[in-house]
C-alpha cells in the first residue's frame, strides 16, 4: 500500500472547508485565496509558487491565526471557549468542536515547509504531517476570525496530454456528462472549433455565469449608466455567501464597480456578483446572455449567488419546488417578494448534487467561446485587467503566450473551467472543459486534470 494513501483518504473524512457549494470555481492549484478558494470545492497547487524553505509567518490577521494554528493541532481537544476565540461563529455553526476538534487531531505535529500568496486576510500554505504534504488555505474574516478553512494533499500535477485522442479518452474518465471545446477565435469574433466533445450541449456553469456579469457591466459602462469608478454599497439583503470576501466586511463598506468586477472574476466573489447583478439589472444579465447566443430558457429569469443558496440550502426542497412550479413572471415575483427575505442564518451545506437539471445557469461550450468572444469585442481595458488576475495554474509559457484569461464555475457534481489565450504571434484561441456528475460528487482532482487537457489542449491547438 502507498504510505501516503491513508493520510489522504482521513483527509477526505475530515478536510475542514468552509468553501461552499455553487459559485467557484478555481482549481487549488490557483485559487489565490482560500478555493477561488474553492471550489470550490475544487482543487491543487499553489504552494508550488513559494519560494522560502523556512518562512516567516507574516503578522497579519491570517497569519496570526496560521501560528495560532500550528500549535493548537498539538493539545486537541481544545476548549469550545478557545475555539469561538479563532473561528468565525458561522464557521463552528457548520463544523461542530466536536467535528473540529476530531479533524484537527489528525494534523497533529504538523511542520510548515512553505507559504505562498500572503495576504492581510488569505494565505496559502504547504505543511508536512509525518512527512506526507498537505496543503492548507486559510481565511479570515473582518474580525480576524478563521471563515474558511481547507486542507489538501498535496499530488504531482496530472501530465499534459499530447494528441487529442488522448485528451478524449482522459475526458471521458472525469465525469459521466463532459463538454469539450477547443476553438480558435479569429479577428471578426468567431469561433472556430479545433476539437470538440458535446460542444453543443447545454450544461450548468456554476460561477461561468459571472463572463455575462462582467459583460453586462461593461455595456452599460459603455452606455453611460455608470462607471468603473462608480461605488457600490454592500447591504445585509446584498450579502451572498463564500467564496468570497466582500460578505465579510462592515455593512454600509463601498466598493467600486471595478473592484467588485475583479473579485468576481479573480476569486469567484459570490457578494460582489450579486452587487454588479443589482447595480446593473437582473434583465440586463439575461440580455447579455441571450446576445452571446446563451438561449436557454432555464436562465430567465437569471438568479443570483444568494438566490440560488436559498433554493437549494435553505428549507429545501421547499422554496425550489415552489419557485420551479412557476411561470416566469411568477417566478420572478417569488425571487423579490419570498426569496429575498429568506435568512441565510438557516442555510445547510448541500454536499451531494442538488436539482442540477433545474436550478443553475446554463451554457455550452460553443456558447462560453461565444461569451469570451463578446468580451473581447468589447475592447474594455478593465475586462482584460480582471480576466488576467487568475489564470488557474494554466501553466503556459507566458512568452509564447503572453495573454491567458480564466473563469472556472462548480458545486457538487459540477466542475467547469474555461481559458483564452492569445500566442505570441497574435492567435487567439479559448478551451472550456466541463465535468457534470449528477448523481454523485466529483473527485477533488478532477479540476486539477481539467487544467492539464486544457495545458494540453492550448499546446495541440496553438501548434496546428
Amino acid at each position: 500500500m502507498n504510505p501516503s494513501s491513508k493520510p489522504a483518504r482521513r483527509l477526505a473524512a475530515a478536510a475542514i472547508t468552509i468553501t461552499l457549494p455553487a459559485c467557484v470555481a478555481l482549481p487549488a492549484s490557483a485559487q489565490s485565496t482560500a478555493q477561488s478558494t474553492a471550489q470550490s470545492t475544487a482543487t491543487a497547487g499553489p504552494v508550488a509558487r513559494s519560494v522560502a524553505a523556512a518562512p516567516e509567518i507574516p503578522d497579519t490577521a491570517a497569519g496570526r491565526q496560521l501560528s495560532w494554528l500550528l500549535e493548537a493541532v498539538n493539545r486537541t481537544p481544545l476548549p469550545e471557549s478557545e475555539l469561538a476565540g479563532h473561528f468565525e461563529a458561522g464557521f463552528l455553526t457548520s463544523v461542530p468542536p466536536a467535528q473540529l476538534n476530531q479533524a484537527l487531531a489528525q494534523f497533529a505535529g504538523m511542520r510548515l515547509e512553505q507559504l505562498a500568496q500572503p495576504q492581510e486576510n488569505t494565505l496559502v500554505a504547504r505543511v508536512t504531517v509525518a512527512g506526507v504534504p498537505f496543503a492548507v488555505q486559510l481565511s479570515v474574516n473582518a474580525a480576524g476570525l478563521i471563515n474558511g478553512l481547507l486542507f489538501q494533499p498535496v499530488t504531482p500535477p496530472p501530465a499534459t496530454p499530447s494528441s487529442w485522442d488522448e485528451i478524449d479518452e482522459r475526458l471521458s474518465r472525469t465525469a459521466p456528462q463532459t463538454g469539450f471545446l477547443a476553438a480558435e477565435l479569429t479577428a471578426n469574433g468567431t469561433c472556430v472549433p479545433v476539437h470538440a466533445v458535446a460542444a453543443e450541449q447545454a450544461r450548468p456553469l456554476g460561477s461561468m455565469v459571472k463572463l455575462y456579469v462582467l459583460g453586462a457591466v461593461s455595456k452599460a459602462i459603455a452606455n453611460g449608466k455608470f462607471g468603473w469608478d462608480t461605488e457600490l454599497t454592500i447591504t445585509p439583503e446584498l450579502k451572498s455567501l463564500p467564496s468570497g470576501q466582500l460578505q465579510d466586511r462592515p455593512d454600509g463598506s463601498k466598493v467600486t464597480v471595478l473592484e467588485a468586477a475583479q473579485l468576481m472574476i479573480s476569486i469567484s466573489d459570490n457578494t460582489a456578483t450579486d452587487l454588479l447583478i443589482h447595480q446593473v439589472g437582473r434583465k440586463a444579465v439575461e440580455r447579455t446572455m441571450r446576445a452571446w447566443g446563451a438561449h436557454d430558457k432555464r436562465n430567465a429569469p437569471v438568479i443570483t449567488t444568494r438566490e440560488l443558496f436559498v433554493l437549494k440550502g435553505v428549507d429545501h426542497p421547499r422554496h425550489a419546488e415552489r419557485y420551479l412550479s412557476l411561470n416566469n413572471a411568477k417566478q420572478r415575483a417569488y425571487l423579490d417578494d419570498v426569496v429575498a427575505k429568506a435568512p441565510l442564518s438557516r442555510f445547510a451545506m448541500w454536499t451531494a448534487p442538488r436539482d442540477l437539471a433545474e436550478l443553475e445557469w446554463y451554457a455550452s461550450p460553443t456558447e462560453i467561446c461565444q461569451a469570451y468572444a463578446g468580451l473581447v469585442k468589447l475592447g474594455d481595458e478593465h475586462i482584460a485587467q480582471a480576466m488576467s488576475i487568475n489564470d488557474a495554474g494554466l501553466g503556459l509559457d507566458r512568452k509564447e503566450w503572453p495573454q491567458v484569461w480564466f473563469k472556472g464555475g462548480s458545486e457538487p457534481g459540477v466542475s467547469d473551467l474555461s481559458f483564452l489565450a492569445r500566442t505570441s504571434a497574435g492567435k487567439t484561441y479559448v478551451v472550456t472543459t466541463m465535468a457534470i456528475d449528477p448523481g454523485a460528487p466529483l473527485d477533488p482532482m478532477v479540476a486539477q486534470e481539467q487544467v492539464a487537457l486544457a495545458r494540453g489542449a492550448f499546446t495541440l491547438a496553438g501548434g496546428s
